[in-house]
């Protein structure tokens, strides 16, 4: 049995559509816009890695591994690459001389700003293509779900 989320419009505007429903689709268009960043050529952990070192700043590498739910061996591993692709360089840590933080380089940040460039144009033109209610609602659901998020962590 499908919890159900009822249209508040008229009947004959949309139909009732399931929270699977909005799953897939909301699959759908994570898929869509991380396939149209192509800048650096990333993966997808790398992008993910590199998109987080960007928002929040330098991290240490058990931190980033922890955040990105991976092994701090994996993460290793994904940091050296990036590092030997002048996207992140580690640095020491100025409140605990011991510690090393990662951070993004100049070329990182260029990187990141392609990349996000990139994902807002794809969502963009999809959001284009829609009728203007469907654009409204859009405009008023996404942030929304971006608060519910964020007042949760």
């Amino acid at each position: 049995m499908h919890k159900r989320v009822m249209d508040s419009g008229p009947a004959d505007d949309t139909h009732a559509t399931s929270t699977e429903d909005l799953m897939i689709a909301v699959e759908q268009l994570v898929r869509h816009v991380r396939r149209s960043a192509t800048a650096g050529g990333l993966s997808t952990a790398a992008s993910s890695a590199l998109g987080r070192l960007g928002r929040e700043g330098p991290q240490r590498l058990t931190e980033l591994a922890r955040a990105e739910n991976a092994t701090q061996p994996n993460m290793t591993q994904l940091v050296t690459r990036m590092e030997r692709a002048g996207l992140v360089r580690r640095v020491a840590d100025r409140t605990d001389g011991r510690g090393r933080l990662v951070e993004v380089t100049e070329l990182g940040e260029e990187v990141f700003r392609e990349r996000r460039a990139e994902r807002a144009e794809a969502l963009g033109q999809l959001v284009g293509e829609l009728s203007e209610p469907e654009q409204q609602a859009v405009r008023v659901a996404l942030p929304a779900l971006a608060r519910a998020i964020q007042e949760r962590s």
